[in-house]
């Protein structure tokens, strides 16, 4: 078995162990943060050291990774470990679940992690350090671009394009050959009928906008 550790202690890295432990050939044998933000030394009976002394603990000739951080910052903290831990020679592990639904030929990037109940067609490609939170729809020839989060039961129609960067909130639906640009919020039960354009936010008005204010200020 491969041996993994994740970086991040939050709820997403909790719950993506369970997935590896139980779903895949991948054994997680550690948990990392930066030293700044470590509370504990153990999370569910695995060490948890600092991201500063991983080469040294756990070094990238034996070891892999998974970047186990959600949408913070419209996905930009995920996507900076993501780049910090390819810097320091880390194979960073993908992940789909037994229980999705793949058909046909796909294309995915590292990183990724394809949750249960998702429905893949022909010809999807996902770019690197994907996420696909369960029970989504992802129509024949959709491209998902780099870094970003689809959360669950999202239904997206054939020959979508949606850019890098972007978040789908829950139960979204886009019509077929629409392009989503980069870096969009696409708030909750949203119905996308046309293009986008780039760090837009859908509906313009209510939750959507202010969570998405909220994310960048916390970044």
């Amino acid at each position: 078995m491969k041996k993994v550790v994740l970086f991040g202690t939050t709820d997403f890295a909790r719950i993506a162990s369970v997935y590896l432990d139980n779903d895949s050939d991948l054994e997680v044998v550690a948990f990392t943060v930066n030293e700044e933000y470590m509370d504990s030394d153990t999370l569910l009976d695995r060490p948890v050291v600092p991201f500063e002394r991983l080469g040294d603990l756990y070094p990238p000739s034996e070891h892999a990774m998974f970047v186990a951080i959600g949408f913070s910052g419209m996905n930009q903290a995920r996507a900076r470990m993501y780049e910090e831990c390819k810097s320091r020679g880390y194979e960073l592990v993908s992940y789909v679940s037994s229980k999705a639904m793949q058909l046909g030929p796909v294309k995915m990037g590292d990183n990724c992690f394809v949750f249960e109940s998702n429905v893949l067609q022909p010809f999807v490609e996902l770019g690197d350090d994907v996420i696909l939170w369960s029970g989504n729809h992802i129509g024949h020839d959709v491209t998902v671009g780099d870094h970003t989060f689809i959360a669950s039961h999202a239904v997206v129609s054939g020959n979508v394009t949606i850019g890098p960067y972007c978040f789908v909130g829950v139960n979204a639906t886009f019509r077929d050959g629409i392009t989503i640009a980069p870096r969009c919020l696409i708030g909750a039960g949203a119905v996308m009928m046309r293009d986008t354009e780039e760090g837009g936010v859908y509906p313009v008005s209510g939750t959507a906008a202010s969570q998405k204010k909220s994310w960048e200020l916390n970044f």
